[in-house]
């Protein structure tokens, strides 16, 4: 993976209850990747689910958006200290996915187009807390935060909504992704800054 992207800065504002500590709001949309922005077709993209026991399920673009899409609003939260509050998206909720997906797993490690991974608990990506998006404001996900597809897992730090998702293995033991190998917290929670491991 090449060189990570520098942070951004923006106003401070105290005493605002949708702000995790530590967090400063940005009107911008910053982007900060690790390595190049993959760029991934419809055509080409695809969703697959695999299994402890290995069995994959698979959603091409088409598929994927024949489902229910939800339309939801959600604040972000960057690991590099800002919060984007009140962005809109829409997308399928992993509840939808993994509806009728038998399983025994705790664990999920999301994979993207481009190599990266995250981990998460299988929790943390159900009962209406996480969705691949597949559109962003109306619009479709550019590339550079995305597109056409990424995971969305609002409150957790941004570093776990995975863009250019392409997978989600799920596992009977955690195994840290790419983030966390490097030293990053293993959860992620703003609300209590699990920024770096010991956090």
């Amino acid at each position: 993976m090449g060189i990570v992207s520098p942070g951004f800065f923006g106003r401070r504002r105290a005493g605002n209850p949708d702000l995790p500590p530590g967090q400063y709001l940005t009107e911008d949309f910053p982007v900060l990747s690790a390595g190049p922005t993959p760029l991934v077709s419809t055509d080409d993209w695809s969703l697959g689910v695999t299994t402890e026991t290995g069995e994959v399920v698979r959603w091409n673009w088409a598929e994927l958006n024949a489902l229910p899409v939800e339309r939801f609003t959600v604040d972000l939260h960057c690991v590099t200290k800002w919060s984007k509050l009140g962005t809109t998206w829409e997308g399928v909720s992993l509840d939808t996915l993994l509806d009728g997906v038998e399983t025994s797993a705790e664990y999920a490690l999301a994979t993207s187009y481009g190599g990266y991974t995250t981990n998460l608990p299988l929790e943390d990506l159900l009962d209406g807390r996480a969705w691949i998006a597949v559109r962003y404001e109306g619009e479709p996900i550019t590339p550079e935060h995305g597109g056409p597809a990424r995971l969305l897992v609002p409150h957790l730090y941004l570093w776990k909504s995975a863009k250019w998702v392409r997978g989600l293995r799920l596992l009977d033991e955690d195994q840290p992704g790419f983030w966390e190998g490097v030293g990053y917290h293993n959860y992620g929670d703003p609300w209590r800054e699990q920024r770096y491991w010991g956090d």
